[in-house]
């Protein structure tokens, strides 16, 4: 009889930690919006973040790299869905990137912060060839070096 009552208490107790563990923290969107846009930056494949035109503005002038850039943040209590808008680079392929970006940010976010995440919503908004230019100048570069 006593060992039911202190594994009742036991029980009891557990739960009250749990409750109490997050009560009366707060986590800003921002917060969840630089955890989730660490972790895209770290998927290969991601060549930037997509971001608002004001955005572009302040990172300029204030000379400091946006984390939150492209990421939208909606949270409901312990809920979270997660908007993300990214520019890949060319060649990567693009089903594969997103669906690594999503397994990142959901494990990151819910490891860090503790809240359910709901979706990762993946917006590819454009590609980078940049790279295919360089690669067009070095290959001209090279048949220049080997015509002398």
């Amino acid at each position: 009889m006593e060992e039911e009552k202190s594994q009742e208490n036991l029980i009891e107790n557990e739960n009250t930690e749990e409750i109490a563990e997050n009560e009366g923290i707060e986590i800003s969107s921002d917060v969840i919006a630089v955890i989730a846009g660490v972790a895209v930056s770290e998927v290969q494949g991601v060549s930037g973040m997509a971001g608002s035109f004001a955005g572009g503005i302040t990172e300029v002038l204030s000379g400091k790299k946006n984390l939150a850039k492209g990421i939208k943040v909606e949270k409901e209590e312990e809920n979270v869905k997660i908007d993300v808008n990214i520019i890949v680079e060319y060649g990567s392929r693009i089903p594969d990137v997103a669906f690594e970006i999503q397994n990142r940010v959901k494990k990151s976010v819910e490891n860090m912060t503790g809240l359910k995440v709901e979706e990762v919503n993946v917006h590819v908004q454009g590609v980078n060839t940049d790279i295919v230019k360089q690669e067009e100048k070095e290959e001209e570069n090279n048949n220049e070096n080997i015509q002398q």
